[in-house]
Parts: structure tokens; C-alpha cells; sequence
């Protein structure tokens, strides 16, 4: 039976948490933006410390100056409101101060995965359609490599150097270089931004084709920032976050970044995640929140115990897929008293927030929301007798889907097909929209709660999967893959791993009829056209592919069956953590690869 100090508690933090929630979202006309509310924070807090980066620190004053004077220079290269600039630069200073000046600007930031390169990088630049392209110097070879391809000219290229070289290539315009020239007050434009404009793009795998643009509004940044500063981080101005997620995803820049720019909080900034250096980062920098997903928990937890993640200031953990079998052990090892656990997508309109700090819970929905019942193996919605939708019962996996309303709205991407595709009607009543999050999620008993439903978190469905903190297009994998020479048909897929969050990817190879596998030249053929994060762990070499009647790729029982060498006769290949090179899943690798021996 819960005790009387943990209902107080729990009371206490209902009425807490009922403020924030109960703020409206601004109207879509009203003047209200990101710029404007960093700004704020600025003068507020100007000579605080706001950024800690490698050897830099950096106040919210100076941050402002920085920003201004690069939205100064960006208007001077022709750049205006609702333009879109793309930015491809890793974790650093300068890619924070782009974000806040282009917000500043009224300017939509493509914010792009700097491991992409080749046709993912040409599609993304194209369907964003940037008119400029901010580039750091650390992933500039990836966009060099496909000027043919582009419809951009060398002035349009904005170059920011990093560490290494001291004038940009050819074919480039120096993005620093004369910022010194320009002023450092804030725009009065900046005030008339309107909360319904788009503040930028992020690009999201979906369910099929090639990466698409997610739409975040300024309203959208607004109005999830300020619940997950207040309700969920709990962020004060004397807080430090750790943040090594990457900006241009939403829970780094969302979560992450939107928190502090209410809150005043500083960052620990840092190019990628280490896990040799976080607790010493922790120590050294006094960090209390981390922004973390769970693969990164789950890293620190593998980790043979250390000096200095004893007695360490880290109090409260904010981000997404920690999962229940190392909740419990990750709070005690390491002294987290809380745990805030959320649940949302890029282009998603509704979001659950775990601000009781319960266990092993994505918390609960202000939104209006439904969960109903999915056919895993044939991957569609189950109707019943009259078409309708099957709602589940509690505690069974459904399939989420979230009202459209003008509270919880759906900005959808910039193709407006792919939009409509995400959207359901007529689902409880004539007339009305829900948005299809595509994910299975169930309502769990987290005992007292005051009668507030909290749900869990349970897998993708469908033709994505997440691995390495980044979700994977099955569809965009395969169409990838088939163009090899050697191949007839690749149908891709996600399977468990042994010790490792989300789902590693695999695929089922048919080969053109008189060749045989190379792993040699498959192994090069996916190293050049694959980011790292969506290259298949696992290859099964199929005579031939099992269809449905309508030629649709069968996936439930190879999803089933995985690697598991002993359920067929199919060879299997697997890329071992760290390799470039696919080798024969042996018994003994099979062995390492079952008992998390192998290290994915």
C-alpha cells in the first residue's frame, strides 16, 4: 500500500504540474517566437553563464550578441523571413547561435543529420528547398561531394569553420569571417514573429519513401518546451544540462535546449556522447539534468563502476526509451531521484509526460487519445464486423492515435500527401481526425495516482524501427539496397538484440538470378550509401522472397525467426559493432551475438 509521505507527494505534485498544463498555447497569429522568448531569457540572465563547450564558455549575453549578428549577416547575404536555411554542423557553439538566429530571423532551419551524405543529403536539401546552406567545416566533405546535384551556388554555400582550417575551401563564402562588422542589438523584427510560422524542419524516416520534413511551428517549440522545463526537468537558473544528443533532433533542441531557454539553466554541451567522459563531465562541470534516450542509459549501466559517478551531482533525467528492465538499477546505481520519462514524435501532435515520477511509465496525456487494436503480422489497423476500429482493453498493446484539434494540432510535413497519409477519420464519430503515431503503447497501474491513467511505451509497428537513437525507414533501406547489382529484392526489417535498445536492423536478401553473395562488395556497396545508424546488423540470404497476394513483403515471421540460425537454413551475415565488413554469423559469433557478449 503507498505510504502517506508518497501520496503528499504525489498530491503535491498534481497541483504543481496543473499550471504549466493548463497554459494554452498561443493563437497562431499571435506575435509570439522563439527568438523573443531567448531574448527575454538574455536580458534576464546576460552575464550567467548559458553554454560550457570543450574549452569555451559561453553567457546568455554574449550567445545574444553572437546570434544577432549573424542574423545581421544572413539578412545581408538576401536571406528573409520564411526562407529556409539548411544547417549541417554537429554539437558546437556556432549551431546553437544559428538555431537562435534564424528564430530571430523568422527563417525556417532545416536542421540536417550530418552523418547523411549521397542521395539522402541531395533529397533532404531538396525537399527542403534552402536557399542558402549553412555547413560546418567537420561535415563539409558530405556536401562537396554532391555539388553537381544541388541547386546551389558557391555564394549560397555559408561555410563555419571549426578546428582545422583557417580559410574556407573554394567555391564557399566564409560564414565568420566579417561578423565583427555587423551589430549586435537585438531586431526589431524579431517581435512580430508569429507563433503559427515555422520554425524549422526536421527530418524524420516515417513509415515509408525517403527522409520528410516534419513542420515545427513556433507555437509547437512554445507550448511543448514550457511543460517539459516547469513540469518535466523541474529547471531552475542554477541548474546545468548535459546535453550530447544532437541538436537536430527534437529531444535534444525541444527538450534539451527549449527547457533552458525558459529557465535560464546552463548547458553542458558536447559533440556526441562519451561514455568514458560523462561522469568525469558530470564532476567536473557540476551537471544536474541529463537529456538522455535509453541506449545511452543502457551504455552507462555496462559500465565497470567509477570514482566518480560516486557522490555525483546528477539529480534528474529527462528524455525517452529508458526501458524497464534497467529503470530500476539505473536509479540506484547512480542516485537519480528523477526519472522523467516522455513520449512524442517530431511531427506528432500529442505527447505523454511521466511528471509523477513513477516507474517504467511514458506518464500521462492531456490529449485526447485512443488506443486500438493492431495486427502486428499482417501490420494493419483490426476492424470489426461494421469496419470500425477495435479499442483494446486496459493493459493490452494498442496502437496510438491521437485527436486533431485546434489545441493538439497536426503541423504535418512539407509534402502534403505524406501529411494526409498520417491521418485517420471518422475513428469515434463522423467527422473527426486522429493523427496515427504508428506506435503500440498500453495503460499500465503505477498504484496511487489520483486516478490519472498512465500508459508504457511497448514498440514501433509497421515499416520503422529505431536504432542508435535514430528511426529507420525499412521502405528507404530497401529501395537503397535493391539498387545493388547482385540485387533482386531486399526486405528489411528490425529484430531484438540482446543488451542493446531498440531494434537493430536486418535484411532478407533474394539475389539475381547466377550470383552469389559477396560480402566484400555488399559490405562497400552499404558503407557509401548507408548512414551508420540505418546499415543492416544482420543479412539472411533467401532463394527466393515470400510475398503476400497482393506482392506485398512478408515480414512477420522473419521478424520472428531473426538470426536465429538454428530455425532455418538461410545463410546469415552480421556486421559486428565497430566493423566495416559483414562476416558468416557462425554458431560461435551467433553465441556472443544471443548472450550480449558481442557489445551492440
Amino acid at each position: 500500500m503507498t505510504g502517506i509521505k508518497e501520496r503528499l507527494r504525489i498530491i503535491f505534485d498534481v497541483l504543481r504540474m496543473l499550471p504549466a498544463i493548463a497554459v494554452k498555447p498561443p493563437k497562431l497569429e499571435a506575435a509570439v517566437s522563439i527568438g523573443g522568448i531567448f531574448e527575454a531569457t538574455a536580458a534576464r540572465y546576460q552575464n550567467r553563464t548559458m553554454l560550457f563547450f570543450e574549452d569555451r564558455e559561453i553567457t546568455w549575453g554574449e550567445l545574444n550578441s553572437l546570434a544577432n549578428r549573424m542574423a545581421r549577416a544572413l539578412q545581408d547575404c538576401g536571406v528573409r523571413r520564411g526562407d529556409c536555411v539548411a544547417l549541417i554542423m554537429e554539437n558546437r557553439v556556432e549551431m546553437v547561435a544559428y538555431i537562435i538566429a534564424m528564430q530571430k530571423l523568422g527563417v525556417v532551419a532545416a536542421l540536417l543529420n550530418p552523418a547523411l551524405g549521397g542521395k539522402q543529403l541531395i533529397h533532404c536539401l531538396k525537399t527542403a528547398t534552402a536557399s542558402k546552406c549553412i555547413v560546418g567545416e567537420e561535415v563539409f566533405e558530405n556536401l562537396d561531394a554532391i555539388r553537381g546535384e544541388i541547386m546551389l551556388r558557391d555564394e549560397d554555400i555559408l561555410w563555419v569553420a571549426d578546428i582545422g582550417l583557417e580559410s574556407p575551401p573554394a567555391g564557399t563564402r566564409d560564414a565568420m569571417g566579417a561578423l565583427k562588422n555587423y551589430a549586435s542589438h537585438n531586431l526589431q523584427d524579431t517581435r512580430s514573429i508569429l507563433a503559427g510560422a515555422t520554425a524549422f524542419y526536421i527530418f524524420t524516416s516515417g513509415t515509408t519513401g525517403l527522409p520528410k520534413a516534419a513542420k515545427v511551428t513556433h507555437r509547437r517549440w512554445v507550448s511543448g518546451a514550457y511543460p517539459y522545463s516547469k513540469v518535466g526537468c523541474r529547471a531552475k537558473a542554477s541548474d546545468r544540462f548535459y546535453i550530447c544528443l544532437p541538436l537536430y533532433h527534437g529531444t535534444g533542441l525541444i527538450c534539451g535546449l527549449g527547457s533552458c531557454l525558459y529557465s535560464g539553466s546552463a548547458i553542458v554541451l558536447r559533440r556526441r556522447f562519451s561514455v568514458s567522459q560523462f561522469w568525469p563531465d558530470v564532476q567536473r562541470y557540476k551537471v544536474t539534468n541529463f537529456i538522455y534516450v535509453g541506449e545511452l542509459c543502457r551504455y552507462l549501466l555496462a559500465q565497470p563502476r567509477c570514482s566518480e559517478e560516486v557522490n555525483n551531482t546528477l539529480e534528474r533525467v529527462f528524455g525517452n526509451g529508458l526501458r524497464p528492465d534497467i529503470w530500476q538499477e539505473f536509479k540506484r546505481r547512480f542516485g537519480i531521484s528523477r526519472v522523467c520519462e516522455f513520449y512524442g514524435a517530431s511531427e506528432g501532435n500529442i505527447g505523454f509526460l511521466n511528471a509523477l515520477n513513477k516507474d517504467c511509465t511514458i506518464g500521462l496525456c492531456s490529449g485526447n487519445i485512443v488506443l486500438v487494436e493492431y495486427d502486428v503480422d499482417a501490420d494493419e489497423i483490426v476492424r470489426n464486423a461494421d469496419g470500425k476500429m477495435v479499442e483494446v482493453p486496459v493493459g493490452q498493446p494498442g496502437l496510438l492515435l491521437g485527436e486533431v484539434d485546434d489545441r493538439y494540432r497536426f503541423d504535418g510535413y512539407t509534402d502534403t500527401q505524406a501529411s494526409e497519409q498520417k491521418m485517420l477519420r471518422d475513428v469515434i464519430k463522423p467527422g473527426d481526425v486522429w493523427f496515427n503515431t504508428g506506435d503500440l503503447i498500453r495503460q499500465i497501474d503505477v498504484g496511487f495516482a489520483l486516478g490519472i491513467p498512465h500508459y508504457q511505451f511497448v514498440d514501433r509497428v509497421g515499416d520503422t524501427f529505431r536504432w542508435r537513437s535514430e528511426n529507420v525507414s525499412t521502405n528507404e533501406v530497401g529501395e537503397i539496397l535493391n539498387a545493388h547489382p547482385a540485387i533482386e529484392s531486399a526486405n528489411v526489417y528490425g529484430v531484438d538484440v540482446y543488451g542493446a535498445d531498440g531494434k537493430a536492423g536486418m535484411v532478407a536478401l533474394v539475389l539475381r538470378e547466377g550470383e552469389l553473395f559477396d560480402s566484400a562488395s555488399f559490405s562497400i556497396y552499404v558503407n557509401d550509401t548507408l548512414p551508420a545508424f540505418a546499415r543492416p546488423v544482420f543479412v539472411r540470404v533467401q532463394k527466393e522472397a515470400v510475398t503476400t497476394g497482393t506482392f506485398k513483403l512478408v515480414k512477420g515471421d522473419l521478424r520472428r525467426e531473426a538470426y536465429h540460425i538454428d530455425q532455418f537454413n538461410d545463410q546469415v551475415y552480421f556486421m559486428p559493432p565497430r566493423g566495416d565488413h559483414y562476416r558468416r554469423l557462425s554458431r560461435e559469433s551467433y553465441d556472443e551475438v544471443v548472450s550480449g557478449v558481442a557489445g551492440y
